[in-house]
């Protein structure tokens, strides 16, 4: 069953080689979107994916190598939308998923980490706004998705990067919003949990090796202090909330943050 009229829509999701964001990319192609999927990974590694989504969906589905860092190219989240528009078309749907993580002290993390975050996690996403945009306001719909974190809202120590990316995302979102109230554009901010993705799986994994724990024991230990329910998010949750807000029955909801995360921000 389909929740929204998005067929022939076309969706850009940065970060979706795998994990919350192939799932997200995923969840739209299901509703019929042309889906544009980018990462780091080499294009030939991802043609069997590509391939998938066009047969188990019916749609066209495209992959874009391409790092969010600036080096020769000072511009690569404009570069990259441009390169997803010419094999696509213009971007309906925007879903700002790419992400970098450090953990350090704060007197400890380098420049380098600190402007790699910068690059990625706000100003990849700020560009990418920036190109699809006037072609949304040209057709008067639009859907931008900002990943936020629920240390977007609260701090942790070993991670101010992270901290500082995630709550200046919120800021982007709701600027952005107000500006497009009149354009049939919504834009908004998803903070999910602790999300079960080959990240997050590799964490716990840690734990079960280093701790001697069974697997239940090591996500018990890793949710300490964190999702109240004591159940790591599955990424299909958050792709659910991301077609939900494409759809009819959201078009007055923008600029808001939208926690997927079992209570975190609650407790």
């Amino acid at each position: 069953m389909t929740l929204s009229n998005l067929r022939g829509k076309t969706a850009l999701v940065t970060g979706s080689n795998d994990g919350l964001g192939l799932a997200i990319a995923e969840r739209l192609a299901k509703e019929g979107c042309r889906i544009v999927l980018h990462g780091l990974a080499p294009e030939e590694s991802m043609a069997e994916k590509v391939s998938e989504l066009r047969g188990a969906f019916d749609v066209e589905a495209f992959y874009v190598q391409c790092d969010l860092l600036p080096g020769h190219d000072p511009d690569p989240a404009g570069a990259l939308v441009d390169r997803a528009v010419a094999r696509a078309g213009p971007i309906d749907i925007l879903v700002n998923n790419a992400v970098v993580r450090h953990f350090d002290a704060v007197e400890r993390l380098p420049l380098q980490q600190w402007n790699d975050s910068l690059a990625i996690n706000l100003t990849a996403a700020f560009r990418a706004i920036q190109q699809v945009i006037p072609s949304m306001r040209a057709r008067r719909w639009g859907r931008i998705f900002n990943m936020t974190s629920v240390y977007g809202a609260r701090a942790a120590p070993n991670r101010v990067d992270y901290v500082t990316t995630k709550t200046a995302i919120v800021g982007l979102t709701r600027a952005v919003a107000l500006e497009c109230l009149e354009d049939g554009i919504t834009c908004n901010a998803l903070c999910p949990g602790s999300v079960l993705t080959p990240s997050i799986d590799a964490r716990i994994d840690a734990l079960m090796r280093e701790q001697g724990l069974e697997r239940e024991a090591a996500v018990t230990a890793f949710l300490k202090g964190k999702q109240p329910n004591g159940q790591l998010v599955d990424a299909a949750d958050v792709a659910e909330m991301v077609v939900y807000l494409c759809g009819p029955a959201a078009r007055q909801i923008t600029g808001v943050v939208m926690p997927i995360d079992g209570g975190w921000l609650a407790s």
